[in-house]
Protein backbone atom coordinates (compact mmCIF):
# COMPACT_ATOMS: atom_id res chain seq x y z
CA UNK A 1 0.00 0.00 0.00
CA UNK A 2 1.27 3.63 -0.76
CA UNK A 3 1.81 5.81 2.20
CA UNK A 4 -0.81 7.82 3.05
CA UNK A 5 -0.65 12.33 1.72
CA UNK A 6 -0.94 14.00 4.92
CA UNK A 7 -1.40 17.40 6.28
CA UNK A 8 -3.40 20.14 7.58
CA UNK A 9 -3.26 23.59 8.86
CA UNK A 10 -0.57 25.66 10.85
CA UNK A 11 -1.74 25.16 14.36
CA UNK A 12 -2.73 21.12 13.75
CA UNK A 13 -6.70 21.76 14.44
CA UNK A 14 -7.24 20.05 11.39
CA UNK A 15 -5.58 17.43 9.76
CA UNK A 16 -6.13 15.18 6.83
CA UNK A 17 -5.33 11.89 5.52
CA UNK A 18 -4.92 10.73 1.73
CA UNK A 19 -5.13 7.40 0.58
CA UNK A 20 -4.18 6.87 -2.81
CA UNK A 21 -2.63 9.36 -5.84
CA UNK A 22 -3.83 12.76 -6.72
CA UNK A 23 -6.09 12.85 -10.36
CA UNK A 24 -4.93 16.00 -10.66
CA UNK A 25 -2.29 18.58 -9.56
CA UNK A 26 -1.94 21.93 -10.84
CA UNK A 27 -0.92 25.24 -10.26
CA UNK A 28 -4.35 27.32 -10.77
CA UNK A 29 -3.75 31.23 -11.71
CA UNK A 30 -7.12 32.87 -11.49
CA UNK A 31 -8.01 35.47 -9.68
CA UNK A 32 -9.99 34.32 -6.67
CA UNK A 33 -6.83 31.54 -5.95
CA UNK A 34 -4.40 34.72 -6.28
CA UNK A 35 -6.30 36.73 -3.65
CA UNK A 36 -7.02 33.91 -1.49
CA UNK A 37 -2.95 32.59 -1.64
CA UNK A 38 -1.44 36.00 -1.42
CA UNK A 39 0.45 35.55 -4.47
CA UNK A 40 0.47 35.07 -7.89
CA UNK A 41 -1.05 31.03 -8.06
CA UNK A 42 -2.71 28.52 -5.82
CA UNK A 43 -0.85 25.10 -6.12
CA UNK A 44 -3.66 22.44 -5.46
CA UNK A 45 -3.84 18.25 -5.16
CA UNK A 46 -7.25 16.75 -6.22
CA UNK A 47 -7.87 13.41 -4.79
CA UNK A 48 -10.79 10.78 -4.79
CA UNK A 49 -12.93 11.95 -1.93
CA UNK A 50 -13.31 8.19 -0.85
CA UNK A 51 -9.55 7.82 0.50
CA UNK A 52 -9.94 10.89 2.42
CA UNK A 53 -10.03 11.34 6.32
CA UNK A 54 -10.28 14.68 7.89
CA UNK A 55 -10.52 15.36 11.64
CA UNK A 56 -11.28 18.99 13.53
CA UNK A 57 -13.40 21.82 11.96
CA UNK A 58 -12.99 23.83 9.44
CA UNK A 59 -14.79 27.38 8.56
CA UNK A 60 -15.93 26.64 5.06
CA UNK A 61 -16.64 29.90 3.12
CA UNK A 62 -18.72 29.36 -0.28
CA UNK A 63 -18.19 31.32 -3.96
CA UNK A 64 -19.01 30.99 -6.82
CA UNK A 65 -16.48 29.16 -9.89
CA UNK A 66 -16.30 30.48 -13.14
CA UNK A 67 -18.03 27.08 -14.19
CA UNK A 68 -20.78 28.88 -12.26
CA UNK A 69 -21.09 26.15 -9.64
CA UNK A 70 -20.22 26.24 -6.20
CA UNK A 71 -16.97 25.69 -4.74
CA UNK A 72 -16.34 25.79 -1.33
CA UNK A 73 -12.93 26.73 0.37
CA UNK A 74 -12.46 25.44 3.93
CA UNK A 75 -10.01 27.25 6.60
CA UNK A 76 -8.87 26.47 10.31
CA UNK A 77 -11.03 29.40 12.78
CA UNK A 78 -8.16 29.34 14.90
CA UNK A 79 -5.01 29.82 12.74
CA UNK A 80 -6.73 31.02 9.52
CA UNK A 81 -4.93 28.79 7.09
CA UNK A 82 -6.82 27.38 4.21
CA UNK A 83 -6.17 23.94 3.76
CA UNK A 84 -8.77 22.35 1.40
CA UNK A 85 -11.75 22.75 -1.38
CA UNK A 86 -14.55 21.24 -2.39
CA UNK A 87 -16.98 21.69 -5.38
CA UNK A 88 -20.50 21.02 -5.17
CA UNK A 89 -20.98 19.34 -8.97
CA UNK A 90 -17.84 17.05 -8.13
CA UNK A 91 -18.97 16.07 -4.80
CA UNK A 92 -16.33 13.04 -5.35
CA UNK A 93 -13.25 14.84 -5.24
CA UNK A 94 -11.22 16.24 -2.08
CA UNK A 95 -8.66 19.21 -3.03
CA UNK A 96 -6.13 20.32 -0.87
CA UNK A 97 -3.34 23.69 -1.04
CA UNK A 98 0.04 21.97 -1.56
CA UNK A 99 1.17 24.18 1.29
CA UNK A 100 -0.97 22.34 3.51
CA UNK A 101 0.78 18.77 2.87
CA UNK A 102 3.28 17.20 5.68
CA UNK A 103 5.60 16.84 2.92
CA UNK A 104 5.25 19.44 0.48
CA UNK A 105 8.04 18.08 -1.68
CA UNK A 106 5.69 15.07 -3.10
CA UNK A 107 3.33 17.26 -5.22
CA UNK A 108 4.11 17.18 -8.76
CA UNK A 109 2.07 19.47 -11.24
CA UNK A 110 0.53 18.59 -14.55
CA UNK A 111 -0.66 21.73 -15.48
CA UNK A 112 -1.08 25.31 -15.10
CA UNK A 113 -5.11 26.09 -15.02
CA UNK A 114 -6.17 29.80 -15.36
CA UNK A 115 -2.93 30.97 -17.15
CA UNK A 116 -4.66 33.72 -19.54
CA UNK A 117 -4.99 35.64 -16.20
CA UNK A 118 -0.61 34.96 -15.29
CA UNK A 119 1.20 38.28 -13.91
CA UNK A 120 4.93 38.28 -15.81
CA UNK A 121 6.12 38.29 -12.11
CA UNK A 122 4.44 34.37 -10.88
CA UNK A 123 7.40 32.21 -13.03
CA UNK A 124 5.97 28.73 -13.27
CA UNK A 125 7.71 26.14 -14.84
CA UNK A 126 8.13 26.83 -18.79
CA UNK A 127 7.46 22.70 -19.53
CA UNK A 128 4.02 22.48 -17.58
CA UNK A 129 1.14 22.43 -19.83
CA UNK A 130 -0.74 25.78 -19.72
CA UNK A 131 -4.20 26.20 -20.28
CA UNK A 132 -6.34 29.76 -20.34
CA UNK A 133 -8.62 28.23 -18.01
CA UNK A 134 -9.35 24.55 -16.92
CA UNK A 135 -8.23 21.97 -19.18
CA UNK A 136 -11.18 20.04 -21.31
CA UNK A 137 -12.77 17.03 -18.97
Amino acid sequence: MDKPYTGGCACGAIRYSIVGEPLFSNHCQCRDCQRESGSGHGSYATFARAGVTVTGEAKHWDMTANSGNAKTRCFCTHCGVAVYMTFAAQPDVFTIRVGSLDEPARYKPQAVTYAARAYGWDRLDPDLPKFAGMPPG
